[in-house]
Parts: structure tokens; sequence; C-alpha cells
């Protein structure tokens, strides 16, 4: 470092050192700087497996847009991150390929995301409509047309109860899951959107071989106070507090914990934390916290950067892969 450089750099720590103060310590790690260098480029995370394809980060990109006029722009641009960064990605509710066919295009991203795992997405109340008018086979048609390895299933009955125009639920979503399991004999990961599951839903998913459950827990973006929001009827408005019902990932990972400590072993594959994850730091704590293979998911975190550009995108996937990177060489686990 030549002197011009070191001088520029005393000055940026004088002008900021104020600026730069830190209420209090993250109480959920140690930190142990003394033990390693720095990471050297190589991923301390290893490979994930996900469908008969690989990721190269633990880091899943949640289902978000579809059906909306950015939809394909925003998709190309996610699927080309998870392509550069190894990532895997769900896509938003498919619902509209199923209504007009014309619209494919705008969820039609294999090009772009590569080899990176891939998966469709279709609301319980959507699957349960086509059970019941023995149209099922249209969900491996759409899974095949659109090259995806397999099928989200997002559990959504409070959004659908608050939604102005929400389908109803005529049976248990639990056998419409097995039903659609055995059936369409695809991988399958079923999330919740933003009240998590409680301890009963968490552990009958767990005990079926899904390729994942994703947490969608509460924390994050709140689909049933979207939903709350956008009515005018002041019948709907009524249902707001029902926004505040569910469960963190925290407490769902506590419950995991708890009956893996009593000798329980799961049938699904992976757990994808999801749901008020906001950065590399709660991603590495989950991670390190619960057994088995975990990955971690965000979508709000993904979209504003994607909405911007792709540089804007890469960059932001950039910074929190090196944060991850950081965790893992420094940061221990408390408990």
């Amino acid at each position: 470092m030549n002197d011009s450089s070191l001088s520029s750099r005393k000055a940026d720590h004088i002008e900021l050192a104020f600026a730069a103060q830190t209420p209090e310590a993250d109480a959920r790690f140690y930190y142990e700087p003394i033990q390693v260098g720095h990471p050297t480029g190589d991923q301390p995370w290893g490979i994930t497996p996900i469908a008969g394809r690989s990721m190269q980060v633990p880091w899943w990109i949640s289902s978000m847009t579809g059906g909306e006029a950015r939809a394909a722009s925003i998709n190309e641009r996610l699927a080309k991150a998870a392509a550069k960064f190894g990532l895997g990605m769900g896509l938003g509710s498919c619902r509209p390929v199923l209504v007009d066919p014309s619209t494919r295009a705008d969820f039609a991203v294999r090009r772009y995301i590569g080899d990176q795992p891939l998966f469709a997405n279709l609301g319980v109340a959507q699957l349960e409509e086509l059970i019941q008018s023995g149209q099922l086979a249209r969900v491996t048609e759409m899974v095949h047309s659109l090259e995806a390895d397999g099928l989200i299933v997002h559990i959504n009955p409070l959004q659908e109860w608050v939604q102005p125009e929400g389908d109803r639920l005529h049976q248990a979503p639990l056998d419409t899951l097995k039903r659609v399991m055995d059936e369409l004999g695809m991988p399958i990961i079923v999330k919740e959107v933003g009240q998590g599951f409680g301890p009963k839903s968490l552990k009958a998913l767990m005990d079926l071989p899904l390729e994942a459950v994703d947490f969608g827990s509460f924390g994050g973006t709140n689909f049933a106070l979207i939903e709350a929001m956008r009515s005018q009827a002041s019948n709907m408005e009524g249902l707001k507090p029902v926004a505040q019902v569910g469960h963190t990932a925290e407490e769902m990972g506590n419950w995991i914990l708890n009956w893996t400590r009593e000798g329980w072993k799961p049938q699904a594959k992976q757990i994808i934390v999801s749901g008020g994850i906001q950065n590399f730091l709660d991603g590495y704590y989950h991670i390190k916290r619960l057994p088995g293979s975990v990955l971690y998911a965000q979508a709000s975190a993904f979209l504003k950067p994607a909405l911007e550009s792709q540089e804007a995108l890469d960059a932001f996937c950039e910074t929190q892969i090196k944060g991850l990177a950081m965790a893992h060489q420094y940061l221990e686990l408390r408990s």
C-alpha cells in the first residue's frame, strides 16, 4: 500500500468513526479471529444436492412474481444470477400457465438458469381443484413444459381466506398433498407463505418423503396481511389481526431440534429456512443450528436489486456469498 492510499484510508477512518458505532453485538455467535486466515475462494459449505442437481451455495431464491407484467424480466434476471452463483430457484405461482398457455414465456427460464435447480409452483387450492376435475395430469405437463425439476406446493389457507377473490379449500391440504405426491411422482417442495407451520403440521410434513419443507415462517413478507391491505371491504379489513398469527423460523427450528434429540428421523430430504431472513448471518445461523441438509431462502431481498438491473442483482449476490464465507470462517454458534 502506498503512502497516498494509506493517508486516504486514515482520513476515512476519522470521518466515519462517529457514524460507525455499534450499539450491541450479535449474541448468536462467538467470533474466533485467530484460528484461520481469510477465506481462500474454496466454498466451505460443500455441494447441496436437490432434485438430482447441485447447488454451489445453500441459498434458495424463493418464489415471488407470477402473472404480472414484469414477471418475465424479473425471472430472467433471477435465473441468470442463480446460474452464475450456483443457487436454486422457485418460480412464482405458475397458475397463469394453466389458465393461459401463452404466459409460459414469463416462466420459461431454463435456458438462463442452466443446470441449477428450478421448481414450478402452484397453490394447494389449485391442486385441489385439478384433482376434483380429474385434470391433475395438467400439472405434469406444465412442469415438463417449463423444464422444471419439480413442484413447489404453497399452502396458504389464511391468505386465501383473507383474499377478496380467494379460493376456498374443501378438504385438508395434507390429503391433497398426499394425493399429489402419489399421482405425480416428482420432487415436491412444500411451503407456507408468511405464517409458518405449527408443530403438528410441521411434523406431518417432515414425515413425508418430500424434496424439502420450506418454513415460509412468520417474520418476512406476510401475504395474509398483503391481502387484507388490498381489500376495501370493511369485513375483510377486520380480519387483519389474523396476519399476526404464525410461527418464526426460530420456533420451528426449536421443535425440530427437540424431536431430533428424542430420536426422531424425518423423511423430508431438506429443510429450507425462510421468513425473516435478512442477510447471510441469519442464513448461516439456521444452517449451523439445524440437523441434516439445510438451505436458507429469501424473496424480497432478491426482488429489490432484480427490479433495478442484472448488475445490481449480481452485486447483491456476490456480497452476500462473500459474507457467508466469512461467517463460516470466523463465527461459531454460542449454543
